[in-house]
């Protein structure tokens, strides 16, 4: 058998690093999606946030109605599924795919269908279902930079103008670009690439630092919810951590199990006009039973529970997180057009500070953040961004080591299991 000397042994292979003179041009296409790609955000939720004042505030205010009396709630929330269904059910394209369908990676839509597709969101966002803006604003924005890079760059590699989209849409909703780089490190593990890691992500780290800068700058978004401060962290604070990180994985796989079949009832009325105003009025109990906490996003709604976190009692934090998560099922399966994270940091919100009502031991920043990563964990299945929302909401350096801790038992819960979205023929993604 001949031996093979040092100087024949193959050499480690070494990945081509990419040329400084190929990632400059990526910077002015980048920065514009960025900017672009912020303001629609930002001005969709601004649009919301006024038509919510009027139709929450001012209308009820003048029909001396109680703003979120049991009567006001059931009337909003079915309104709202009835202009919301006018626009899926007349809008060219629908506005967009079955949300059910849709995650982070959205699917290229024609621009035909983008207005209809933003107006039935800033409808949503207004009316009280609880739902974020993330999935429909990012398909919007990628929608929006295919066309556009395709008319002025047409040299331009295609794929590089949904990935700029997302990383710029990421960047304005969390207001920094880290979100936007863990969540396409991720995507970009799945896929063939060329070229080192950072190489690949400097076009969209630029677009999600424009993205985010831009956000800033009109609309200070903050993610801080003001906990109580937590010393160096103990063996209690991680057995605290890994249980209820558990147990928030073990609630959100409740949703993702029955998404299939709560879809299925909704999906048998056949036409938006009968969907969206049954899942209003769906809604409408629910928001009878969880209080008006429970309705919207959750982003208000969670600052106002951790200005407090003793005011309420453990069985009504765990009334809020159970009726939250089923409100955030019942929307995203009767066709109203929105995202879950921003529900599900409610979900885990509400299932930390339940846990610190139960057990006084519990830190309310460590119950909080660990409720948040499990219910992330199961809702997305996405490690980063699950472990990064959690760690923003609480100032505590500390609290990384926890949740790092914590995510792996919680990751075994969830990985390999169904995923909370669906195929177009109604089966659940794996």
């Amino acid at each position: 058998m001949p031996v093979i000397q040092d100087s024949e042994r193959q050499a480690p292979s070494v990945t081509p690093a990419t040329p400084a003179r190929t990632l400059l041009p990526s910077i002015l296409p980048a920065l514009a999606v960025g900017v672009i790609s912020s303001l629609i955000l930002v001005g969709v939720e601004t649009a919301a946030e006024q038509l919510e004042d009027v139709l929450w505030q001012t209308v009820p205010d003048a029909l001396g109605i109680g703003r979120y009396s049991v009567a006001w709630m059931f009337v909003m929330l079915i309104a709202t599924g009835i202009a919301v269904g006018l626009v899926v059910w007349k809008a060219p394209g629908h506005a967009g795919p079955d949300p059910a369908t849709l995650g982070l990676d959205a699917p290229v839509l024609p621009p035909v269908v983008l207005p209809g597709l933003l107006l039935a969101t800033a409808l949503m966002l207004a009316g009280g279902p609880s739902l974020g803006p993330e999935n429909p604003i990012i398909a919007a924005n990628v929608g929006l930079a295919v066309w556009l890079g395709s008319r002025f760059l047409p040299r331009a590699p295609g794929r590089i103008w949904p990935a700029l989209a997302e990383a710029a849409t990421l960047g304005a909703l969390f207001g920094t670009p880290v979100a936007a780089a863990l969540v396409i490190s991720e995507v970009l593990s799945r896929q063939e690439t060329r070229g080192l890691l950072w190489d690949n992500l400097f076009a969209p780290l630029t677009a999600a630092a424009a993205g985010a800068l831009t956000a800033t700058l009109i609309d200070h978004p903050s993610f801080d919810l003001d906990l109580p401060s937590m010393g160096r962290p103990g063996w209690s604070d991680l057995l605290a951590a890994v249980v209820v990180a558990c147990v928030g994985a073990l609630l959100g796989m409740c949703a993702v199990r029955a998404l299939p079949y709560v879809h299925g009832a909704f999906r048998r009325l056949r036409h938006p006009m009968l969907m969206l105003p049954a899942g209003g009025v769906v809604l409408g109990g629910l928001a009878a039973l969880g209080g008006h906490l429970t309705l919207f996003k959750g982003l208000d709604e969670i600052a106002e529970l951790a200005h407090d976190p003793d005011g309420w009692s453990a069985g009504e934090f765990a009334l809020m997180a159970v009726v939250k998560l089923a409100a955030m099922l019942v929307a995203a399966s009767c066709g109203f057009r929105g995202g879950r994270i921003f529900p599900a940091v409610f979900v885990g919100t509400s299932l930390g500070l339940c846990a610190h009502a139960l057990v006084s031991g519990v830190h309310p920043s460590v119950g909080v953040s660990a409720g948040v990563l499990g219910v992330l964990l199961a809702i997305t299945r996405q490690g980063w961004i699950s472990l990064f929302v959690a760690a923003v909401l609480v100032a505590s350096p500390g609290i990384l080591t926890l949740l790092c801790v914590a995510s792996l038992p919680a990751w075994l819960l969830v990985t390999g299991r169904p995923q909370m979205q669906l195929r177009e023929d109604g089966t659940p993604l794996r």
